[in-house]
């Protein structure tokens, strides 16, 4: 890592700093964190708000981080919605905007929405386009290595879809993102401490996506993660979208909840909480499965599992009961399930944050 962009990541976590701050903390000479200081002053990311107070003689200067100076958009697109959020550089969402919409890319109109969208969330963000990196526009699918093509997207039936056609009128860099792995993304991008961990997106559809060593594993094929497709029912098992017959999808997708609320998540849980008895019992019937999936996980991986996507929002009250289940079928009894479950960090819209966080990080390596 080149010492301006040392500098720059020091004063973003730690500011305000001062130059002997940033010079004890990095181990640089002064005149090295004086003239990288300068640089990143006039490439705007790095600002002087206040000033540091010192009883034994005049204050010094303070630096910190212009969370503002660049922004990402990032957008989501699902069957009955499409989303976007801006992201600054210090991954915060700033404008999160949702439009209900049926997903149809044959659709000119849609297509018109989904750059509508994009201007709407950038002039409420109220930046330039010099300060705009670029859009990410998370899909439900798996795409292509250098995101130009949907090369699996059955959820919609949208296979062999592009990122041409896709973002036909959105006039800013943009390329195409996995959902699950951008989730998982803007999961260990947000917590700098997550070493290893499975993602566990729990929306509409059932995916994941593999953290090692707080980076993104894709696998060989760019397929890792895709636990919506193990087996779990054996016989009698419902129909998946991929054609076969019970995969973890069919059981844990939150629809298999929200269909009780005519697709309203929040209203499910809050009936839930209120003790009906409908509710509770498609509650433990979920919850069953879904402890049959994390202790799977947890024997392939043996690391943290973050349960995330929609049910993910919901989770954190109910972990003590899933975390119980969990336990009664793992076959080491001295390790306990509430020690490595964890309830996301990143609830707005993680896909499309994550999406965004990919432009964020070019930013950051070309300083």
């Amino acid at each position: 890592m080149r010492k301006s962009q040392l500098i720059y990541q020091y004063v973003r976590r730690n500011g305000p700093v001062s130059k002997q701050d940033i010079v004890f903390g990095l181990k640089l000479s002064l005149p090295t964190v004086s003239n990288n200081l300068q640089y990143l002053m006039e490439l705007g990311v790095v600002e002087t708000p206040t000033k540091i107070e010192n009883t034994g003689g005049r204050n010094a200067v303070a630096y910190a981080g212009a969370s503002q100076a660049r922004i990402a958009i990032g957008i989501y697109l699902t069957k009955n919605h499409m989303t976007a959020v801006s992201v600054d550089l210090n991954g915060q969402v700033i404008v999160k905007e949702k439009v209900r919409t049926r997903f149809n890319l044959e659709d000119e109109e849609y297509l018109k929405k989904i750059g509508e969208l994009v201007e709407s969330v950038k002039r409420q963000t109220d930046v330039s386009d010099e300060q705009l990196l670029g859009v990410g526009i998370a899909v439900q699918s798996l795409v292509s290595e250098d995101g130009e093509d949907v090369t699996y997207g059955m959820t919609l039936n949208f296979t062999g879809a592009t990122r041409k056609r896709i973002a036909k009128y959105v006039p800013y860099r943009n390329r195409l993102f996995h959902d699950s792995e951008m989730s998982g993304h803007a999961e260990a991008w947000i917590d700098g401490t997550l070493k290893n961990a499975f993602y566990l997106s729990l929306n509409n559809s059932v995916g994941g996506s593999v953290i090692i060593d707080n980076k993104m594993y894709v696998g060989d094929t760019l397929k890792s993660g895709e636990i919506g497709h193990t087996l779990v029912v054996r016989e009698g098992g419902e129909q998946c979208y991929c054609g076969r017959y019970g995969c973890f999808d069919t059981v844990c997708r939150a629809t298999k909840l929200d269909e009780y609320t005519d697709g309203n998540l929040e209203e499910f849980f809050e009936l839930l909480e209120q003790g009906d008895k409908k509710a509770a019992e498609m509650w433990d019937t979920y919850l069953n499965e879904l402890a049959i999936g994390i202790h799977n996980i947890r024997m392939l991986f043996d690391s943290k599992v973050i349960i995330g996507g929609y049910i993910g929002a919901y989770i954190e009250e109910h972990l003590e009961e899933l975390a119980k289940r969990v336990d009664a079928r793992s076959p080491f009894t001295k390790e306990k399930a509430m020690d490595y479950i964890l309830p996301c960090k990143y609830k707005v819209e993680s896909a499309a944050a994550g999406a965004a966080l990919n432009y964020i990080d070019d930013f950051f390596e070309s300083i």
